[in-house]
């Protein structure tokens, strides 16, 4: 068999025998399976993951996509993390182009007239090739989070980018999570706080109103509702 086909026979036993795992026993499995060969996906909106993932391993690499389009309060939160999490490795993963190097080419705000190929090139492509240097990935993905994510396993294997993909909160509630934060002290970016539960780029999110699905300022106006990292 191949590297590939091994772990993905993995991925499906752990399937099913960490179905009913808690984030700490998730995070214990990973480490214990890939030592080093694993890196943990923050979008820094908060520092939930993080902070699960150095209890189980304190130097853990974190993967952060610098898109060039990032709020500033999204970038001040990564350099955050890195003041408070000392031993952690924050992995900039960056498109290939600039995004004065991306309008040469494609034309000023690509983002508007074509958000899924600006999605592409500076999250999709750089997610993939940082991917390709580890055997599996942790995810903060919860299946509250949107329709589309809402039979999100706790270990499955990612077939897009070919290797193990571990999602510790896969079962918290919003309560959860945030009762976690409060009761924590856990990291978060100010812009949750200033009305956008759910940060991605900044030309692509728009406060949400009071009630309002988090996902909702997310591409607010069309059909978008996924960046395509998750499928």
């Amino acid at each position: 068999m191949t590297a590939t086909a091994d772990y993905r026979t993995l991925a499906e036993r752990a399937s099913a025998e960490l179905a009913e795992a808690t984030a700490e026993e998730a995070l214990d499995w990973t480490v214990r399976t890939f030592g080093d060969d694993f890196i943990v996906a923050s979008n820094m909106q908060d520092a939930v993951l993080i902070e699960l993932a150095t209890q189980a391993k304190s130097d853990v690499d974190i993967l952060f996509l610098q898109t060039g389009y990032h709020f500033a309060e999204t970038i001040g939160t990564r350099d955050a993390v890195e003041a408070v999490y000392p031993h952690v490795r924050v992995v900039n993963a960056q498109a290939e182009q600039s995004v004065a190097e991306q309008d040469a080419e494609y034309g000023p705000r690509l983002h508007e007239r074509d958000p899924g190929q600006c999605c592409h090139l500076r999250k999709v492509v750089p997610l993939r090739t940082t991917l390709a240097k580890y055997s599996a990935w942790v995810t903060g993905v919860r299946r509250v989070d949107a329709p589309t994510r809402a039979n999100t396993p706790i270990v499955g294997w990612d077939e897009r980018n070919g290797l193990v993909k571990v999602n510790p909160l896969a079962a918290w509630t919003d309560d959860e999570f945030n009762d976690y934060i409060r009761d924590h002290g856990i990291l978060q970016n100010p812009l949750v706080e200033a009305g956008y539960p759910s940060i991605g780029c900044a030309p692509c999110t728009a406060k949400v109103a009071p009630g309002a699905d988090p996902r909702s300022g997310r591409w607010a106006g069309q059909a978008k509702t996924e960046c395509g990292l998750h499928g």
